[in-house]
């Protein structure tokens, strides 16, 4: 890979996964959005993490019609969940204005969070999304094996697992149940060969493209705050890996998002 970041043309991108609502955008969201459109991002898929997040998300997206809300319970901030909150879950879903549920799932590589408080939240949400027939936005963190056979188990579901990092098999077992893969920053690192293998050859109808802005940046903005303008290096890379043209990455990607989240 080169050093430094690549000159990039304009592109037609979807970024599948960012959290535009954080805080870390609060003092300059405008400027962040306007980078994102000039740099090509044409749609932003912004999933909830927490109940308090919703009402202020659901105002976000209602202003820009480029951005499209997720509602769902993280499992990292399970300390912050009350079972109620999930009803609060069903009533922005009842609203019509989500185009998937999440971002939820499990997360093992965190000790102290609770697995089996974990699962009742993901498994209700699951059942969520079934219910509404809406796209399952997934975190699934040292868990694959177990979401993978909870959404086998469930049923007539789709969705994207953001920022895989499983095995090739794990992959395979989730295009087999109808889901994508989100590949965001970290396969732009030379360090992420199984990553990079599974992204050189993957059905390309399988692959969306994130940011999960503002955290996983590029290698060429490490350390940095990462934001969705920086999507156009991810097809790049994704590109050169493929052996095609940023354009077909692009065009493709961008038709994958709008048939997972029904975008029009």
């Amino acid at each position: 890979m080169p050093s430094c970041a690549p000159a990039l043309v304009p592109l037609a991108l979807v970024d599948s996964h960012c959290h535009l609502d954080a805080p870390e955008f609060a003092a300059d969201r405008d400027s962040v959005l306007a980078r994102a459109r000039a740099s090509g991002v044409v749609a932003q898929i912004i999933p909830a993490v927490t109940a308090a997040s919703f009402s202020a998300l659901a105002q976000l997206t209602a202003a820009e019609p480029d951005l499209h809300a997720a509602y769902g319970l993280h499992p990292m901030f399970l300390a912050e969940h009350r079972p109620q909150d999930l009803e609060l879950v069903r009533e922005r879903l009842s609203s019509g204005t989500a185009v998937a549920v999440g971002e939820c799932g499990l997360d093992y590589f965190v000790e102290d969070l609770d697995p089996e408080q974990q699962r009742g939240y993901f498994l209700a949400q699951v059942q969520l999304a079934q219910e509404f027939d809406l796209p399952l936005v997934l975190h699934a963190r040292r868990s694959v094996d177990e979401v993978i056979a909870t959404l086998r188990r469930i049923g007539k579901l789709r969705g994207v697992v953001h920022s895989f990092s499983g095995s090739e098999e794990q992959a395979r077992q989730l295009w087999k149940l109808g889901f994508s893969l989100g590949i965001g920053g970290p396969v732009t690192y030379d360090r992420a060969q199984r990553l990079r293998r599974i992204v050189a050859s993957m059905p390309i109808e399988y692959l969306l493209l994130e940011t999960d802005a503002p955290d996983q940046p590029d290698q060429w903005h490490r350390g940095l705050r990462n934001e969705p303008a920086n999507l156009a290096t991810v097809a790049q890379t994704i590109a050169e890996l493929r052996g095609v043209s940023v354009d077909e990455i692009a065009q493709a990607t961008s038709d994958n998002a709008r048939r997972v989240f029904r975008l029009s």
